[in-house]
């Protein structure tokens, strides 16, 4: 056995460890935290200082027992990583293990062999305050979620799936206000005016400076224009800059990932993470930009070599973020000599990205000659202005431009080279179009954006970011989508020879991609904590929060007082909720239905939004229907709803049964017995319209599909069928709700029941069946749905 015994968090990392210490050492994970809080009681002795009561997870018991007997006699070394929570990890394994206080902790943030041989060289001890701050984070968590959760299932209409947290339900409001504020937009149009204006053999476009509100002042002015002469009143050239972004921090890499690569912020700290523990990348939680002296100094050498002296510009980045002296460096190549590496795909993709933008944040900046041209009309006092850039010298960009969101759009793109002109020359003018426009509404949270307003106002910290977006989809709050827009129709006047004209065209707008979208759940859910718990939903006290526990890591506060101050207060008001409070279901009277005469509503109800004709005190049986995925309790109208429960419709009889046309969770389908067929995307075809024939015919495509996919079927003495099936990975034995691998050696065509049920009898059905019955759980609930 190894003298030293050195623990990390993962697997892999301590393979790569190892490799650079050497035989002297053994390096083992703990595969993450070892211990947490009990469930009993909430884990937390309230009335003693809310003293923790930690234990040793059941799957950790194992890895807890294994490294207990390799320390016994070794020198043990804690390596795990450096933040907050791997500060947290090794304080656990020094109490589970044993350990004395005194026990050698070391950090690094990249795993190279210098930086580990310097770790190794100047050990340290674990940091309490660190430990203290992760501690009182993860004690807070537990007290609003463990205290809060039962309440929301007591209090809305929905069953106990609900959930809070301190910044889940923060960033859930986030997305519920944004919602709100483009249900309630209103847009305006106005006519934008261009044109187009003949230089020799070249084009000069342009853009009046001012735009139009109504139709006839744009007409007005191409009606002026028509009888106007152009000249060149000024020409303006101005030198200009561009500079290049700060490194990576954890929340700039999760949005350039998601906007270059379309990766999920869970994606992007995964292969991050495998970057990291394979030696690739730097740390990759922290909310650092500095550049150690020796990553500037090799960045210098790489540009030089690569691109000329006249591209590197030595920068050095300070980080405004208060938490960031925790995190010594932006996340960076490990050797930024390497300009690929050897790895998956995904892997391969987020280096590239990463390299580009610690090489181009040492470069020079792009130098630009701005040219604006301003045009004079001669029975108009408006200008047309054309603007363009031209690139003298590309610098930074020969290599990297930082993506934006759709917000950031707006802001002045580069422009092409402007045609050479004179002040005082006349111009030839082509083409004048007054093309009517449309404010836009605010635009919904991508992944990427919600963690740039979540770290702008200082909720959360870089390992918090992923996990939240992750719950708070989990939970049913939020969904991830992409949702095709609308049609609408525009004006667009043009003028061209003296002749005006007019052409009414269609465009879509509001298109949407992979945004995060607020469920009606999240919506009532959020409207409840913002009435009964206006303080732990007030954006400010949430980034508070996080300075307090910035202050408990650098030890100028004590972590109890923290949670006394905070839990005390919220704890009563979770008391005069739950007495006081009404149930909640987000309930909308929308009217009558014209035929009953009865109550028509939407509600939240146990699965999911629905609407519901009559009310508790009709003497007839309540009419449910569940709202389409793009409808909410807010907006839909009465004819929206009263249309929900013409489905399913009943389209004639087939085989002897009925043929029905209905939508369900993953879009419309007609249905026949226990069959159903899709009704495509791209047709024409509605349930609401479809004919009989042309549900016949998808009926019978479906039938055929299924006759393929059947290959036998037998019936067992006492009566249960047991089928032979083909399958997306070949054949199986299909019985009841469990599958059954048939051998390679069985040619299923010939199987007779008697085979079929000694490979049932033979196979390891425990283990199986286990992994089964969430699956047809899973099937069952969809069906409900439907």
């Amino acid at each position: 056995m190894a003298k030293n015994l050195l623990i990390v968090e993962s697997p892999a990392k301590a393979k790569t460890i190892e490799k650079i210490l050497g035989k002297d050492f053994t390096v083992k994970s703990s595969f993450g935290h070892v211990r947490d809080l009990a469930k009993k009681d909430m884990g937390i002795n309230i009335d003693k200082d809310y003293e923790p009561n930690y234990i040793i997870s059941n799957d950790k018991k194992k890895v807890v027992k294994e490294l207990k007997k390799l320390a016994k006699g070794a020198d043990v070394w804690l390596a795990t990583d450096e933040d907050r929570e791997g500060e947290a990890i090794s304080w656990h394994l020094l109490k589970v293990l044993g350990l004395e206080d005194d026990t050698k902790r070391i950090v690094f943030h990249e795993i190279t062999p210098e930086a580990i041989k310097n770790a190794v060289d100047n050990p340290r001890t674990v940091d309490k305050n660190l430990v203290n701050a992760q501690q009182a984070r993860r004690i807070l968590d537990r007290l609003v979620g463990f205290e809060l959760s039962p309440l929301l299932w007591k209090k809305i209409s929905r069953g106990n799936s609900l959930s809070a947290g301190r910044v889940q339900s923060v960033a859930v409001k986030l997305l519920v206000e944004r919602e709100r504020e483009i249900i309630h937009f209103e847009a305006t149009d106005y006519f934008k005016v261009n044109a187009e204006f003949k230089v020799g053999r070249s084009k000069l476009k342009a853009e009046l400076s001012q735009r139009f509100n109504t139709e006839e002042e744009a007409q007005d002015f191409l009606q002026d224009c028509a009888k106007s002469l152009y000249s060149v009143a000024d020409i303006e050239v101005k030198p200009g800059k561009r500079t290049p972004a700060a490194p990576f921090t954890t929340s700039t890499l999760q949005q350039e990932a998601s906007r270059k690569l379309n990766f999920s912020v869970a994606r992007t700290m995964s292969v991050a993470q495998r970057l990291y523990e394979n030696g690739h990348i730097t740390y990759m939680r922290t909310d650092s930009v500095n550049l150690s002296g020796a990553a500037i100094g090799k960045a210098k050498e790489v540009i030089t070599s690569e691109f000329g002296a006249e591209y590197s510009k030595v920068r050095n980045y300070k980080g405004k973020n208060k938490g960031a002296q925790e995190a010594h460096e932006a996340i960076r190549p490990t050797y930024i000599q390497n300009r690929d590496i050897d790895a998956a795909r995904d892997e391969k993709r987020l280096y590239d990205l990463i390299w580009k933008r610690t090489v181009a944040s040492q470069m020079a900046d792009a130098k630009l000659e701005r040219t604006t041209i301003k045009i004079d009309i001669s029975e108009r006092k408006e200008q047309f202005k054309a603007k363009g850039e031209v690139i003298q010298f590309d610098g930074f960009l020969k290599l990297y431009i930082e993506s934006k969101d759709d917000e950031d759009q707006n802001e002045e793109e580069m422009e092409g080279l402007l045609p050479s002109v004179k002040v005082g020359q006349e111009l030839e003018n082509k083409l004048i179009t007054a093309t009517q426009r449309f404010t836009n509404s605010p635009f919904r949270y991508t992944e990427a954006s919600l963690v740039k307003k979540l770290e702008q106002l200082g909720i959360g910290r870089p390992s918090t970011y992923a996990p939240t977006i992750q719950t708070i989809q989990n939970r049913g709050y939020a969904v991830k989508e992409s949702r095709d827009g609308d049609l609408r129709n525009y004006l667009q006047y043009s003028l061209s020879n003296g002749d005006i004209s007019k052409q009414e065209l269609e465009e879509t707008y509001n298109n949407e991609r992979n945004k995060l979208f607020p469920t009606d759940l999240g919506m009532v859910v959020t409207d409840f904590l913002v009435k009964h718990f206006p303080t732990i939903m007030d954006y400010n006290f949430t980034a508070q929060i996080e300075d307090d526990f910035d202050d408990i890591a650098e030890g100028k506060k004590k972590w109890v007082n923290l949670v006394d101050a905070y839990y005390k207060p919220f704890h009563k008001t979770v008391e005069e909720t739950e007495e006081h409070a009404e149930r909640e279901s987000g309930e909308r009277i929308l009217g009558e239905d014209p035929k009953s005469g009865r109550t028509v509503l939407v509600r939240i109800g146990r699965y999911g939004p629905m609407a519901q004709i009559g009310t508790s005190d009709d003497e007839e049986d309540l009419k449910f229907a569940s709202l389409l995925p793009d409808q909410h309790l807010e907006t839909i109208t009465l004819e929206e709803a009263l249309k929900l429960f013409r489905l399913p419709r009943e389209l004639g009889e087939m085989d002897g049964q009925i043929l029905k046309a209905n939508i369900g969770r993953y879009g419309p389908y007609v249905q026949l017995g226990r069959l159903f067929a899709s009704i495509p995307k791209d047709s024409d075809l509605d349930p609401y319209t479809i004919s009989f024939e042309e549900g016949k015919k998808l009926m019978k495509e479906k039938q055929e599909a299924e006759a393929k996919k059947h290959i036998n079927s037998f019936e067992t003495e006492d009566g249960e069928e047991i089928l032979v099936l083909n399958g997306r990975y070949g054949p199986y034995i299909k019985k009841g709700k469990t599958n059954f691998r048939i051998p390679k050696d069985k040619e299923a065509e010939k199987l007779n029941l008697e085979e079929v049920l000694e490979i049932i009898e033979k196979a390891p059905a425990k283990k199986k069946r286990g992994g089964r019955k969430k699956t047809s759980k899973s099937k069952k609930t969809t069906k409900k749905k439907k």
